[in-house]
């Protein structure tokens, strides 16, 4: 059986001619990414026979995501903690002015398709596979509204796709015995800290308010400036490409909601802050400032040093879309709709993961057989040629 049937047995498309032809199609567009439709597939059939795949409106982009997300989840039940990795991307879509069905990104001259999505990772950052995928076409009529969010309550913002996903991942792994979800300053969000979460579920979050708090400290920043260095750290900032030597801090801390959103009086959240802070920055550079919230037990500097990794893993989701974007080519993809566009994402959306898979499992362990990605043939193949 290759991989690839394996990944996507348990796909259920309303036909098994349809079951069959998406596993064939992601074997094929997994075997030669980079290239376009008709040259990965290999025949002129082969690459209609996607393409009509894409074009079915019985062919939910969302039953091709719920195939691969159980194997997903077999992943993660062998690990004792699982990353759960959110972000949003854009897809533009704008040097394609025929397609149709498409909406304004962030600059409202593009065009294209939202994405949010929710990567599993071991704690030593190897991907094990999507657990959730948001796609948006923003509506035209919303465009200039920005300045009146902050009057709106979460359900009814882009900001409820942090929640949507945090609900979905708990769903998919109540049983994993850690399971924490990791994101940027984005979903730095009171309803996000504050939403329901199951016992074995965790938040890893950079903030990025000043958050008012209980007790003296009045403020967030203030409360770690007065807590006392634990230990010192060598970090390595994938934005600024540079390594860092950060002090660390962290303190616990009671988040009072935003009075403004949640005038009722809503209890405060319990969270223990992290802040790693580079005191002495090389000249002209930016100081490198991660400020955690985690409601991960934080008794000392192990604790703190465990954060910071996991955090750290934050950027394989970065890679996640960087892989469909340039390894994959979707924003190249010259399709009618984005209906058509959607199903496309959800079926290189495996790849993608497979791919980056390869590349840090790797990385983890070098030890561990090829058997693991290739086939009796395929390795014997290689192994003949090398």
């Amino acid at each position: 059986m290759s991989w690839a049937s394996e990944e996507l047995k348990r796909v259920n498309l309303g036909d098994a001619r349809l079951n069959r032809r998406l596993m064939t199609a992601v074997e094929q567009l997994a075997e030669h990414p980079a290239q376009s439709v008709p040259q990965a597939c290999g025949s002129a059939g082969a690459a209609k026979a996607v393409y009509r795949l894409w074009d079915n409106e019985r062919v939910s982009d969302e039953e091709i995501r719920k195939a691969h997300v159980p194997a997903t989840c077999s992943r993660c039940l062998e690990q004792p903690v699982v990353l759960a990795i959110q972000d949003t991307t854009d897809l533009d879509f704008t040097r394609h002015p025929a397609t149709q069905g498409l909406g304004y990104l962030e600059r409202h001259q593009l065009r294209g398709l939202k994405v949010h999505s929710t990567l599993a990772a071991s704690e030593s950052g190897v991907p094990q596979g999507l657990l959730h995928q948001q796609v948006w076409v923003r509506d035209d009529a919303e465009l200039g509204k920005k300045h009146t969010r902050h009057t709106q309550a979460t359900r009814d913002k882009e900001s409820q796709r942090w929640l949507d996903a945090l609900a979905a991942t708990q769903a998919a792994l109540p049983t994993v015995p850690c399971l924490v979800t990791v994101a940027d300053r984005e979903a730095d969000i009171f309803d996000f800290l504050a939403a329901p979460r199951s016992d074995n579920s965790h938040l890893l979050i950079r903030a990025a308010q000043n958050r008012c708090v209980d007790g003296e400290g009045g403020h967030l920043f203030d409360l770690l400036a007065q807590a006392p260095a634990v230990g010192i750290e060598t970090v390595w900032s994938a934005r600024s490409q540079r390594e860092a030597v950060v002090t660390l801090r962290h303190t616990p801390a009671s988040i009072r909601p935003p009075r403004d959103v949640h005038p009722s009086g809503q209890a405060p959240v319990a969270v223990h802050a992290v802040l790693a802070e580079e005191e002495t920055p090389p000249a002209g550079a930016e100081a490198i400032r991660w400020l955690l919230l985690t409601t991960l037990p934080v008794a000392g500097e192990a604790d703190v040093r465990r954060c910071l990794r996991m955090y750290g893993c934050r950027w394989l989701i970065e890679r996640y879309h960087f892989t469909l974007k340039s390894g994959c080519g979707v924003e190249r993809l010259q399709l009618e709709t984005a209906d058509r566009l959607e199903r496309a994402l959800a079926t290189y959306g495996i790849v993608a993961w497979r791919l980056l898979w390869l590349t840090y499992q790797a990385r983890e362990d070098d030890s561990v057989p090829c058997t693991v990605a290739l086939q009796e043939h395929e390795w014997q193949s290689l192994h003949c040629k090398t």
